[in-house]
């Protein structure tokens, strides 16, 4: 009988787990919350007046460093979803058309069921099982939480897992991200860097393969995003425009301002490469394992399914 293994979410480190097993012959249940690939490489084209403006507002770019990662952007190069992006530094690479085009081309062979929030985990007699609401998914030999630190904690606790303290232990910092487009260009860099307001701001255009429309992307300080991280969505979204106004002369008023809050943005590091308990048949990787970068992510999730297809 083939073995049953079950992944909860589907970013770059579960989809990357989720790659190597299929790779092995074993065909995973992937579960996320979410509508579709997205995550930390989110991606967003928002039209005002008839011009697309097209936002990363996630992980603005992915460094390779590591052999395996860098022949893997190399193939989604000739696939024509990754290109590198030399503003950002030699080893930096981004999504064509946007972040989350290499997240889209994983998942789709893999069957991931989108919008499946799992609630709670439980390991019976027979293997592990999934609470969805009032759903139950399984039984599962091995259940792999690829998710960041603080929904690890929560759900390994469910099931009285010591890998829920270990995530404790590694909490994400938060960082609130103003998408602000304009309705001409600007003379201003592909990138600024931090003020003690602004972490970094990214013309996202400068990026190859954007559509046309003047789109910045800001992400903000972490500090100043943990002060004020209940403030209203359209004052961070004011502020942090001001900000880049401040930085750029003879900026437009915008024709559209947001912001998104992610709680849990800039990841810690474990230095543990991914965690398992083989008894227990319970697998936790991501980049807070590693290290806060998209590359983390998928050496955790590759490195995850190696060990159990070594086992």
């Amino acid at each position: 009988m083939a073995m049953r293994v079950a992944i909860v979410g589907a970013g770059m480190a579960g989809l990357a787990y989720g790659e190597a097993l299929a790779a092995g012959g074993i065909r995973p249940a992937i579960f996320d919350k979410g509508r579709r690939p997205s995550g930390r490489l989110a991606s967003r084209v928002i039209e005002v007046g008839g011009q697309a403006y097209a936002f990363d507002y996630g992980a603005q770019y992915m460094t390779a460093r590591a052999p395996a990662f860098v022949e893997r952007l190399r193939t989604w190069a000739r696939a024509g979803i990754a290109a590198p992006w030399p503003a950002a530094g030699a080893d930096a690479w981004v999504g064509v058309p946007s972040m989350d085009a290499p997240l889209g081309a994983m998942a789709a062979p893999l069957a991931v069921r989108w919008s499946a929030q799992v609630t709670g985990m439980a390991r019976e007699a027979d293997g592990w099982r999934l609470h969805m609401g009032d759903a139950v998914e399984g039984p599962f030999d091995e259940l792999v939480l690829a998710l960041p630190a603080e929904q690890t904690a929560a759900l390994a606790a469910t099931a009285g897992s010591p890998l829920a303290a270990l995530a404790k232990r590694h909490a994400s910092r938060p960082c609130w991200t103003a998408l602000i487009a304009f309705d001409r260009p600007t003379d201003a860099p592909a990138l600024l860097d931090g003020d003690g307001v602004i972490d970094r701001a990214v013309r996202n255009k400068a990026k190859p393969g954007r559509a046309a429309g003047e789109a910045w992307t800001i992400h903000a300080d972490a500090d100043w995003s943990a002060r004020n991280l209940e403030a209203p969505r359209e004052d961070i979204a004011h502020r942090l425009a001001a900000a880049l106004g401040a930085r750029i002369d003879g900026l437009p008023a915008p024709v559209h301002a947001s912001a998104h809050r992610w709680r849990y943005a800039r990841s810690a590091a474990a230095g543990l490469g991914h965690w398992r308990d083989e008894s227990a048949g319970l697998t936790g990787c991501g980049d807070w394992l590693i290290a806060p970068r998209v590359e983390s992510a998928w050496l955790s999730g590759t490195e995850a399914a190696a060990a159990l297809l070594g086992g």
